[in-house]
């Protein structure tokens, strides 16, 4: 991955003393505090086990929520190309519509069942174009529909089909071209490779990689799979019960990680080469790229 001090030092995405609270009987806080930064072409990624408030955190950022789910307090800053500086949970309903997508996008977890069923792609696609650019004329729609499939590694002919008509795969890399339609400078990633076989996720990986190096957005990336974001991610976010407990870069995470946690995490996979019933040990030379 490209070092950090060679990106630029303003971040895009600010997040300062964040916490969410769901209003039931017995109040939870699910989402405790947390504070982070996102780089321009950053791929931040969001580890941690299930229920620990990964995506109650994406759904903070991108003001998702509904009750009994509340932001309890702290700060969501979007620093825009344009040098000014966008205070998230201020906007009005009207100009969060209007941020969204065009500003920071999401892919959600299931993303690829999310599309409807009985409408074409073409359709799906241009409904996006339509709601927030207005003035682009029905031929200008289409072709930037073609591109975007183009750039997810979908042949543009299938515009025409329906999501049924689709495998697991490329309705996930449509997702992704929706999210990227218009061409948003963060984009949110919960999940993006669930439920698909470990061949279609790695080409789809390849894919995010490949358009993150050529478009320059950032990426919060969200999974449970800490060695995959080994692989992908710029730096790490460990989370525990709402928490980060851990952040600091995948080089970092993986040599030497020092929340007890993360060191669980690191030995929670097996050993390709070793005896059966062999972890990988933490906190040694025993984590080399060969064992992974």
């Amino acid at each position: 991955m490209t070092a950090l001090t060679e990106r630029a030092v303003r971040p895009v995405l600010t997040v300062e003393d964040l916490s969410v609270v769901y209003d039931v009987a017995n109040p939870v806080t699910a989402v405790k505090n947390v504070s982070l930064t996102l780089a321009p072409g950053e791929i931040l990624g969001l580890a941690g086990e299930s229920g620990c408030g990964k995506t109650t955190l994406a759904y903070a950022i991108n003001r998702l929520h509904k009750p009994p789910a509340r932001i309890a307090s702290g700060s969501v800053t979007f620093s825009d190309a344009d040098g000014s500086d966008i205070d998230l949970l201020a906007l009005s309903d009207e100009k969060l519509r209007a941020f969204r997508w065009s500003k920071l996008s999401m892919v959600f977890q299931g993303a690829m069942n999310a599309l409807n069923p009985v409408i074409s792609i073409a359709a799906q696609l241009d409904d996006v174009l339509r709601t927030h650019r207005p003035g682009m004329s029905k031929a200008e729609r289409r072709a930037r529909s073609q591109d975007v499939l183009q750039r997810v590694g979908v042949d543009p002919k299938r515009l025409n089909s329906f999501p049924h008509e689709l495998s697991g795969g490329m309705r996930q890399r449509v997702m992704i071209a929706m999210a990227l339609i218009l061409e948003p400078q963060v984009m949110i990633m919960d999940e993006p490779t669930t439920a698909l076989d470990v061949v279609v996720q790695r080409d789809i990986l390849r894919e995010i990689i490949r358009l993150r190096d050529e478009l320059n957005f950032a990426v919060i990336f969200i999974t449970h799979d800490l060695p995959l974001l080994l692989e992908i991610s710029d730096r790490i976010a460990i989370m525990l019960r709402g928490e980060i407990v851990e952040l600091n870069s995948g080089e970092q995470i993986y040599r030497n990680p020092q929340h007890p946690y993360t060191q669980k995490l690191l030995g929670s996979f097996p050993s390709l080469t070793g005896d059966r019933g062999d972890f990988i040990r933490t906190g040694d030379h025993a984590l080399t790229g060969d064992n992974r």
